[in-house]
């Protein structure tokens, strides 16, 4: 397995060598760091992404040497350009190994103030996106007999707070969409996890709510680095679910 050097970036490696690993939402945050983390693995990476520009310049940042890397733009909340997505990176690359949704968005106002409009689009990315690009990318992978699907989920799908109900019924319903792809897909050779993830130092969190302590937040490379650990467990081993939080995170046991 690599580890981060001292500037905080992935050593390079080639545990992941050949595998082709779609991203979604990956032009920032987690996304980013992922992307990072398997192109530095030897993996071929689909970086995909709401806006086409900064997916393709991740991809950019991650050519050269012997890596490969794909920019997709598209709205993975929408059935049809999911599916031409995937079909785009299979492709691409020939085949598609791991899918990893990680798209993700929020909107911070309680029931009465939002619409239906932004409840939908909640709704539509953080849940129907992962459903959409699992179904068609599950088809492909049970033909190649193999496959590994990763669901990104939140500690927002173990607790709530207030003013989040789209966000919280999303995350609590990919954790179960989730469980529920482990268990139709693990005949298939389908391996699915799903990581709740606690708070990071991504834009996410930091552009909504700029007086948060950066101190009780973790590094997304580190759960990118759990993200890997997944996708290097022996064939006759899945892990369904699990837990990466930041020490010093106080809002969680």
């Amino acid at each position: 397995m690599d580890n981060l050097n001292q500037s905080g970036n992935f050593v390079k490696d080639n545990s992941l060598n050949g595998k082709a690993v779609f991203v979604t939402g990956g032009a920032s945050g987690l996304g980013a760091a992922l992307c990072n983390m398997l192109a530095s693995s030897g993996a071929k990476v689909i970086v995909g992404d709401l806006k086409k520009d900064r997916a393709e310049a991740v991809a950019e940042s991650l050519r050269g040497g012997d890596v490969q890397a794909h920019a997709i733009g598209f709205d993975v909340g929408d059935p049809q350009a999911s599916e031409h997505a995937v079909n785009e990176a299979i492709e691409k690359f020939g085949k598609l190994d791991v899918l990893i949704n990680n798209a993700g968005t929020d909107i911070t106002l309680s029931m009465a103030e939002m619409s239906t409009d932004q409840w939908l689009r909640v709704i539509n990315t953080n849940l129907n996106g992962p459903f959409f690009l699992a179904k068609c990318a599950s088809e492909q992978m049970k033909r190649a007999g193999s496959g590994q699907i990763v669901n990104i989920a939140s500690t927002a799908a173990k607790r709530a707070w207030p003013n989040a109900s789209a966000y919280h019924a999303s995350k609590w319903g990919l954790l179960g969409l989730s469980h529920a792809m482990h268990a139709e897909l693990r005949p298939h050779n389908i391996k699915v996890t799903a990581v709740i993830a606690g708070g990071m130092r991504t834009p996410f969190l930091l552009d909504r709510f700029p007086d948060i302590d950066v101190e009780t937040l973790q590094d997304p490379a580190n759960v990118a680095k759990a993200v890997k650990s997944v996708l290097l467990l022996p064939d006759e081993t899945v892990i369904p679910e699990i837990m990466v939080l930041p020490m010093l995170e106080t809002s969680w046991p």
